[in-house]
């Protein structure tokens, strides 16, 4: 009998996870903008010169050199804000400016990566796109391992204060139930556990 009571408690404990909420199909925002973050790539076109158009890297202070332009912040900004404020910088030199900034390579800033940790194929940060799925996810991270234990999986959704949701990953990914599909948020984190059996 004790057994049976400490097995009772064992898996009351393991089926914590199922407490929290199921995960909102739908969660992206319509008006979501891409904010540049250290790793991006960023293609400046300078109208009418194209010697001071490049490609450059967004270092991991999160700023950016471009010719005549030093130690400018990209980080936390739009592309069409980090345009303007290339063209104030460029206008000290040149007449007018025109510019258009292009993100060529998409890492983001940290507060918006998705992380997916535990038992996922490779566990990764991954950038956030909009309307980016579950699904979306676990193709990036090549699944599932043979350990895990997908259905007991969470989403930490750190925009709205660390809430946690519950996904059906195994069902979504082994089962093909695409009713288990949902949206990702900036900044969500994806905890696969290990199974006990």
């Amino acid at each position: 009998m004790r057994w049976l009571a400490g097995g009772l408690a064992a898996l009351s404990i393991w089926g914590c996870a199922s407490d929290y909420p199921p995960a909102p199909v739908s969660a992206a925002s319509p008006d979501y903008r891409y904010i540049i973050g250290p790793g991006d790539m960023v293609n400046i076109v300078v109208w009418r010169n194209p010697d001071l158009s490049a490609i450059v890297p967004v270092r991991p202070d999160g700023k950016i050199a471009a010719p005549l332009v030093e130690n400018l912040t990209a980080q936390g900004k739009t592309a069409s804000s980090l345009a303007r404020d290339i063209e104030k910088e460029l206008s000290k030199v040149i007449r007018d400016p025109v510019v258009n900034v292009v993100v060529t390579i998409f890492v983001g800033p940290y507060s918006e990566q998705i992380r997916v940790v535990g038992e996922a194929s490779r566990p990764q940060a991954l950038a956030y796109k909009n309307k980016m799925t579950l699904l979306d996810v676990m193709i990036a991270v090549g699944g599932i391992t043979d350990f895990a234990d997908g259905n007991q999986a969470t989403i930490l959704r750190t925009s709205e204060g660390n809430k946690r949701y519950s996904v059906r990953i195994k069902d979504l990914i082994k089962r093909g139930d695409v009713s288990a599909n949902v949206e990702m948020m900036p900044g969500d984190i994806l905890i696969i556990p290990q199974s006990w059996f």
